[in-house]
């Protein structure tokens, strides 16, 4: 006859069985079939990520990983696909702020929840973006752009990557901060805003470090300040805006990987461990660093957490500007 001592034990056994299941089953876990990373977007640094990634997942996974842009509505329609995927980890979502934090505020209609339709993987990398200009404007620096923006509200514009972009919000909110009024000019995408930046056509413009640095090594373009908490590495002399003055200044593209929600944790367990892995390689992690990211390699409570902080955020500054898309 089984003590109830034995009984015990052998029920504490079998919880922490339980409790370990999903990391231990995460262990043995493979795609049957060709896996598709979603990426919402046409080019951008979202496409590099993915590509840097998926051969990666390829050579652990046994499986070919598939990169498939679909573009449209600001991300929300790759978004979108990839939450209504099989939760069954054979469609993953590289997300970014646009889609996952911005949009929910910025949309008067979206057709998914990015926090009940997506399940976090892991926030991979993040970048503050630079507020730029050319020495053709002759502005020297931020206090100097200020000053000339006050004296003739008229005169300046800004461009940005599209409506609703971090582009777009990051200047607003700088416009908001300064006390100054700069017209919004959109584009689609950071090449036609920049092209039109050295052109003259615009004054400034926030934009991530892949976009502007070789062309501010150039002389072309001159970078007045970060948005991040802390300086870049590559520009020690540039001072982020919360140094300037702008207390607790933070603005930063972002990107991740999700997959649909509902999907086994053991799966979303075995896709962690193996991006953050990958993100630490060598080759990898040079060409990642040498693109201005900071590279993270969160879990997925903290990716979640973080598009929580993300989505109030930017949720504010669209309420206070008024932006709205339908």
């Amino acid at each position: 006859m089984i003590s109830l001592r034995h009984k015990a034990l052998v029920g504490t056994v079998i919880a922490g069985i339980c409790l370990a299941s999903p990391w231990a089953l995460a262990q043995n876990w493979k795609p049957t079939q060709p896996v598709t990373i979603i990426v919402p977007i046409a080019g951008t640094t979202n496409d590099t990520v993915a590509r840097l990634v998926a051969p990666k997942l390829a050579e652990k996974f046994g499986q070919p990983f598939v990169v498939d842009n679909k573009p449209g509505a600001g991300g929300n329609l790759g978004a979108s696909l990839a939450a209504r995927a099989a939760p069954d980890g054979h469609t993953l979502l590289v997300g970014y702020n646009g889609p996952l934090a911005i949009n929910p505020s910025l949309f008067t209609n979206m057709p998914f929840d990015p926090q009940k339709d997506l399940a976090p993987i892991t926030l991979a990398v993040k970048a503050p973006q630079y507020l730029v200009t050319t020495p053709g404007t002759g502005i020297t620096n931020v206090k100097d752009f200020i000053a000339q923006a006050k004296a003739a509200p008229q005169k300046f514009s800004y461009g940005s990557v599209a409506v609703g972009s971090a582009s777009h919000l990051t200047m607003e909110m700088f416009k908001s901060a300064a006390g100054i009024n700069v017209t919004h000019i959109p584009y689609r995408g950071a090449p036609p805003a920049i092209a039109d930046l050295l052109a003259g056509t615009i004054h400034v413009g926030f934009f991530v470090p892949g976009n502007v640095q070789q062309l501010a090594q150039q002389g072309r373009i001159k970078l007045l300040a970060s948005s991040g908490k802390k300086r870049f590495a590559s520009t020690p002399d540039v001072p982020t805006l919360a140094e300037l003055g702008f207390e607790n200044f933070e603005a930063t593209s972002w990107i991740g990987f999700l997959t649909a929600s509902n999907t086994p944790k053991h799966i979303i367990q075995a896709y962690n461990t193996a991006i953050v892995e990958i993100l630490k390689m060598p080759d990898v992690k040079d060409k990642l660093e040498s693109m201005e990211f900071e590279i993270v390699g969160s879990s997925p409570d903290e990716f979640a957490s973080w598009i929580d902080t993300e989505i109030k955020r930017w949720g504010a500054v669209i309420k206070e500007t008024g932006t709205k898309l339908e």
